[in-house]
């Protein structure tokens, strides 16, 4: 597994991927930025790289869609949440049950909640645009102020985008 760190505007992100695809993006925890695991390379090359281009330009505003091959571990239950959160167009939110009732399951939205907690590969797999049926925002990985600076950030784009 190859990893590299990016700075962004919510913090340091560890990007872990092999030669195929993205496996992992990390929040910072706590203020810290994530380690790597002890058997991992630090190399941006090959699909990190490319994760780190394209990430840069959705922090600079240039990106709103992702172009990247993935691939997150995880049960089929939590890989057709996490390829139904790619479908939530930039810049929109969803609650969790309006996730539960797309992914055909409309009473599973506590499943599908913590489905959405455990995405590894946030921003790409849009985990944040998730929020809670009375229009609030609720748990995220990387907190909530990263998930409010993340739609604010998405907001802002698509005022920019309306006014040009």
């Amino acid at each position: 597994m190859n990893y590299s760190y990016l700075e962004s505007p919510v913090g340091t992100l560890l990007i872990a991927g092999d030669d195929e695809a993205i496996h992992y993006i990390y929040f910072p925890k706590n203020g810290r930025v994530e380690k790597p695991q002890p058997e991992w390379r630090e190399s941006a090359r090959g699909p990190v790289s490319e994760a780190m281009r394209q990430l840069g330009e959705y922090f600079a505003g240039a990106r709103i869609e992702f172009d990247l091959p993935l691939a997150p571990e995880g049960t089929e239950f939590q890989r057709n949440v996490w390829r139904r959160l790619r479908e939530i167009p930039f810049g929109e939110t969803i609650s969790y049950g309006e996730l539960a009732r797309r992914i055909g399951n409309p009473q599973a939205s506590r499943a599908v909640g913590a489905a959405n907690g455990s995405n590894p590969i946030p921003i790409v797999i849009p985990c944040h645009r998730v929020i809670g049926k009375n229009g609030k925002l609720t748990g995220f990985g990387g907190g909530l102020p990263v998930k409010e600076a993340l739609l604010a950030l998405e907001t802002r784009q698509l005022r920019l985008a309306a006014v040009k």
